[in-house]
């Protein structure tokens, strides 16, 4: 049962905030006032069989976890840009374009342990501790909050998407890919996926870089990276487990879905 939060002060100076630390509880109050404002601005898909399909597998992942009591939501947007981001206190996001390029479950499994990795670290929560501490613009900080309500705010939320904890440092990169490893297995999922995933990123990016652009600019990948997710899995004597899933019918009638959905109407603002 999810433990009932208490919903952050609109009117909490930020500065009060980030100077006490960032409580679990303010922590996903953020998240879901951060959620509130993409949700209005981007072209959520609501198709019951698709939401429903990125829910499940999504809580099935995050069940297993360390932080398995909070009320973790999971979305796909409508757009072709190859991406996949995540809000503080459970709220994940992976683009349509991403799904498109993926070639079994288990690709779609590590790419939401490795967000529920980033959640379950505490990363843009740890960001936002330090913002004040490094001088982040103010823009930057109206995307944590709720507390701006001017239209510089608003725009940093339609054009940037809460870019600052979009933009993770290579340590917070290799952290969550620890985590999505040990929890996609935990779940059933060939951990296998996440570096294959990689480096079909890798290899499609020379053919189409605009379109994967928004993933490198927040999703420090290379050859090493792999190599040390190939190598995790191999020490944790994972890489022939032959009874972790690679693949599912159901995944491929959940990627038809995806592409079948209409185009989004009007260009859209993402997370870089």
């Amino acid at each position: 049962m999810t433990r009932s939060r208490r919903r952050l002060p609109q009117a909490l100076p930020l500065a009060l905030l980030l100077a006490c630390g960032v409580s679990e509880d303010q922590e996903v109050a953020l998240g879901r006032q951060n959620a509130e404002q993409i949700n209005s601005q981007l072209p959520i898909v609501t198709d019951a069989a698709v939401s429903g399909y990125i829910q499940e597998l999504g809580s099935q992942i995050a069940s297993g976890t360390s932080r398995a009591d909070l009320d973790w939501h999971f979305y796909v947007i409508n757009t072709p840009q190859v991406n996949a981001f995540a809000l503080p206190g459970g709220y994940i996001y992976v683009n349509r374009g991403l799904i498109e390029s993926m070639g079994d479950i288990s690709e779609l499994a590590g790419t939401l342990g490795h967000e529920i990795g980033h959640v379950i670290q505490r990363h843009s929560v740890k960001q936002m501790e330090t913002a004040q501490k490094t001088n982040v613009g103010v823009a930057v900080l109206c995307t944590l909050t709720n507390i701006c309500q001017s239209g510089l705010g608003q725009a940093a939320v339609q054009v940037g998407g809460s870019a600052f904890f979009a933009r993770h440092t290579r340590l917070d990169e290799l952290q969550a890919d620890s985590e999505a490893v040990v929890n996609v297995a935990r779940a059933g999922f060939d951990p296998n996926g996440i570096p294959k995933l990689f480096a079909v990123l890798l290899r499609e990016r020379r053919t189409a870089p605009s379109k994967f652009e928004s993933w490198f600019a927040s999703h420090p990948l290379e050859e090493a990276r792999i190599e040390r997710a190939k190598q995790l899995i191999a020490d944790l004597g994972l890489a022939t487990e032959g009874n972790l899933l690679v693949d599912t019918p159901n995944f491929h009638a959940f990627k038809e879905r995806v592409g079948s959905l209409p185009e989004p109407r009007e260009p859209v603002s993402l997370p870089p």
